[in-house]
This record gives C-alpha cells, sequence and structure tokens, in this order.
C-alpha cells in the first residue's frame, strides 16, 4: 500500500462514523482489560465527537474559514491574459460498465460548469482537465477522471480542440505538478472547489505554478436552507464537517511538497 493509500485509511478511521466504530471496538479491548470506567469514557468521547460534527453551523463555520480565503484569493487574480483554465480533479467519477455506463456527477461538479463559463468569456483559449484513476491504478475500470471530465465539457458545448487532457494525476500535488510541466511559467486559471483552494493554492505555491484563483461551489449557505435545518444533527452537516477538517489538517500537516518542475 502506498503512502497516498495509508493516509486516506488514517484519515477515514479518525473522522465519524468510522472513528464511532474505533472508539465501540477500543471500548471493547478495555473492557476485555477491566478498565470499565475508561471504555465508557472511550465511547461518551465518540458519541461527542459525532454528534458535534453533525450540526450544521459547526460545518459551516469550518467550511467558511477555507472559503473566505478563497474569496479573497478570487479578488486577487488577474483579469487577463491566461494561457489556460486549469480543472482539478474532484467533481466527476469516470464511467464503470456495466454498473456505472456513464461518468457520474459529484457534489463538486460545479468546477467543470465554471471552466466552461470562463472558456465562453475568452478568459483563456483552452481547458485542461486534470485528473487520473485511482482504481484504474489498481485493477478497476481503464477510464480516467480527466476523460470524463472531457464528455461532460463537450456537453457543455466546449470544443473538443480547446480541451487538453492531464489523466496521470491522484491528487491535488500531481495535479498542480503536471500541469506545471505543461504550461512552464504560463499564467493560468486555477478552477476547484473554494473549500479546497486554499491549498490547491499552497501546493501551486510550491511548485512554482502561476495561477490566479477562480473558486466555485461554496458550500456554507445557511440562508439556503430551511431554519430548522440549520440547528438539527444531520449526514449533510457531519459530510460538511468532514470535509472542511480534510482539507484544514492537509493544509497545516500535509508535508508532501509538489518539487518546481524546470
Amino acid at each position: 500500500m502506498d503512502t497516498f493509500s495509508v493516509l486516506k485509511v488514517l484519515f477515514v478511521l479518525s473522522f465519524p462514523p468510522a472513528s464511532l466504530a474505533v472508539a465501540v471496538v477500543l471500548a471493547l479491548v478495555l473492557v476485555l482489560l477491566g478498565w470499565r470506567r475508561t471504555a465508557r469514557a472511550v465511547v461518551a468521547l465518540g458519541i461527542a465527537h459525532t454528534l458535534v460534527l453533525s450540526f450544521q453551523p459547526v460545518g459551516d463555520a469550518l467550511i467558511r474559514s477555507l472559503e473566505d480565503k478563497a474569496r479573497e484569493a478570487e479578488r486577487q487574480a488577474p483579469a487577463c491574459c491566461y494561457a489556460a483554465i486549469v480543472v482539478l480533479g474532484g467533481g466527476i467519477s469516470p464511467a464503470s460498465p456495466p454498473d456505472q455506463p456513464l461518468p457520474d456527477l459529484t457534489d463538486s461538479a460545479d468546477r467543470m460548469w465554471q471552466a466552461a463559463r470562463l472558456y465562453r468569456r475568452g478568459l483563456a483559449p483552452k481547458i485542461i482537465v486534470s485528473g487520473g484513476s485511482f482504481l484504474a491504478e489498481h485493477g478497476g475500470p481503464p477510464t480516467t477522471e480527466a476523460e470524463a471530465m472531457r464528455v461532460f465539457l463537450l456537453d457543455l458545448g466546449v470544443p473538443t480542440e480547446a480541451i487538453v487532457d492531464e489523466p496521470k494525476a491522484l491528487n491535488t500535488v500531481e495535479n498542480i505538478r503536471n500541469v506545471r510541466a505543461m504550461v512552464g511559467d504560463g499564467l493560468v486559471a486555477l478552477v476547484t472547489s473554494a473549500y479546497h483552494m486554499p491549498r490547491a493554492l499552497q501546493i501551486a505555491a510550491q511548485a512554482g505554478l502561476n495561477v490566479g484563483a477562480f473558486p466555485t461551489d461554496y458550500q456554507a449557505t445557511p440562508s439556503a436552507r430551511l431554519p430548522w435545518d440549520n440547528w438539527l444533527p444531520s449526514v449533510d452537516g457531519l459530510g460538511s464537517s468532514i470535509q472542511a477538517l480534510k482539507e484544514i489538517v492537509a493544509l497545516n500537516l500535509d508535508f508532501r511538497r509538489a518539487s518546481p518542475v524546470r
């Protein structure tokens, strides 16, 4: 198992619902060792951890801390002269026939819509779609996320000659490094979800990729929900909290580096 896979597994185990299962298993072990009071405390902490992160205001606050940085970066982005629009992977999953005969849009599909809108606006003459396939690397279907993004952009009316595939990257570090090798010192319009933009910009700076930020897919939107949905624990609230914490942890503790390409 490679480092990327290990990191993903460790992160999954650190947050609900997996962390609650880990707490229960650990509590059972403690009971067998005769440490019943400690076991009860571990289960209580696991339940509290899950419950607190399930409240939508908690998720909103965590997500907004990232999205505010993305808004500021967008205000500072140059207005013109981009060599390409770069769409980072994560907005679509490749086809996996026969179960999934067509690519499937994810919650971050706004990334591709944003890219198509920027292209139609004349911001840049081409769109680079960056994304490989983790499943293909482990014996799954051979299609890549870049291929799936191309299909969707074509359906949005972007001409095929304006779309350039980068089909190798399996994570943001590789996205940025591979794009840097393609465009050199050219200025690119970076498109990704707002919560993901701060980390993408940090990696781009490390790699020497010259970017302007064009975030999309804003998720801290309490005004778009019914009032009581903002104060009841929910799967959506839990998802927002975990997504934000994933980015915050990676932003501060991910020591992988996208080395500059010369």
